[in-house]
């Protein structure tokens, strides 16, 4: 098969490096410079340091050239969720594309299935997401991701693809279910990096992530979702990755955040993009325009504001009333006050 990944950071990288032994692949950077680099130190050693890139692996910097190599094949849009709306607009109509890029679309807030409908209705576009690290997968260590489309064809192709004994591809047909955990997780991380940071014990991390699994479901039902996609690998398995890896880097921007540091240099540090700490506040837009109560989330919004310090966001909510574990998450008409949310 024929495969072009959009976008040479560590997830377009890792999938390019997966999939190269098997398939005819294609790995586009947008910079002429970084493929250069590339091509002399046979490694992606700013995004994906001590993998070695496959001798069979096309590299190269000319976009329609790379989506002429794929069409007929598979195009993976590999880059962050800023790009995903212009490289939808450049992809061929008869294209079948996937992204791999979680969370919500700063300005419009919308999920990658609502971009692909407003631009390109009638694309066959899925997503693949899933509890992965890049590093993890280019090296072939144990990984199980789900495909996630309405077109059925479409993940079965996403299996053709990447499905290996180390790569195990599942299928969805609840993209929306996919993507909400996707993005939601990033949040939740960080309040658990928060968590671990404060050193509040292993019984905290546990309520907090079991809560944060709960807000996800709330909105995702919200949405259109289907419950039993959060008992999944894009929904639980997502999330204790990503809460819970010392690789994560919502993770690391909560645990530094307790430390005190700012987060202006907690991001310049870090040197990667952090996708919770960009979509916090969208998904609180969502959930309040729903009328879905999201605590967890309003927290570390407050917190990435500076307008509470970590300890005050843990006494937030940990002061909040108490409740039936099992009752049904209270929906509002948008606009209608706020009611005690659920914890």
């Amino acid at each position: 098969m024929r495969i072009t990944l959009l976008g040479a950071g560590a997830w377009g990288t890792a999938m390019a490096v997966q999939a190269a032994p098997r398939h005819d692949v294609w790995l586009w950077a947008r910079s002429a410079e970084h493929v250069e680099r590339l091509r002399a130190e046979g490694t992606n050693a700013r995004y994906l340091p001590g993998v070695a890139l496959p001798r069979e692996l096309h590299l190269g910097a000319d976009l329609d050239a790379a989506l002429a190599h794929g069409r007929d094949g598979l195009v993976v849009v590999a880059t962050p969720m800023a790009a995903l709306a212009s490289m939808l607009g450049a992809v061929p109509d008869d294209a079948w594309v996937l992204w791999l890029c979680t969370g919500f679309e700063a300005g419009t807030g919308r999920l990658g299935h609502e971009i692909a409908q407003a631009l390109r209705p009638a694309l066959r576009a899925g997503v693949l997401s899933g509890p992965s690290f890049a590093v993890e997968v280019a090296r072939g260590q144990p990984t199980a991701l789900v495909a996630a489309s309405t077109d059925a064809a479409l993940c079965e192709r996403a299996v053709q693809a990447f499905h290996t004994e180390a790569l195990r591809i599942y299928t969805s047909d609840d993209p929306v279910g996919v993507e909400v955990g996707g993005a939601v997780k990033n949040v939740l991380a960080i309040a658990t990096g928060v968590c671990d940071g404060l050193q509040l014990g292993l019984n905290a991390r546990a309520a907090l992530i079991t809560r944060g699994l709960a807000e996800m479901t709330r909105l995702g039902l919200a949405l259109g979702a289907r419950a039993e996609t959060f008992m999944g690998l894009s929904g639980l398995g997502d999330l204790v990755l990503t809460a819970t890896g010392d690789l994560s880097r919502n993770r690391r921007v909560g645990l530094r955040l307790a430390a005190g540091e700012p987060l202006p240099a907690i991001l310049a540090a870090l040197g990667h993009v952090a996708e919770g700490v960009y979509s916090a506040r969208t998904v609180l837009e969502r959930a309040r325009a729903l009328g879905v109560a999201m605590p967890i989330t309003e927290a570390v919004v407050a917190l990435l504001d500076g307008a509470l310090t970590p300890a005050q966001a843990v006494d937030r909510l940990m002061a909040r009333q108490a409740r039936p574990e099992g009752e049904a998450a209270a929906l509002r008409p948008p606009g209608q006050a706020a009611q005690t949310p659920p914890a």
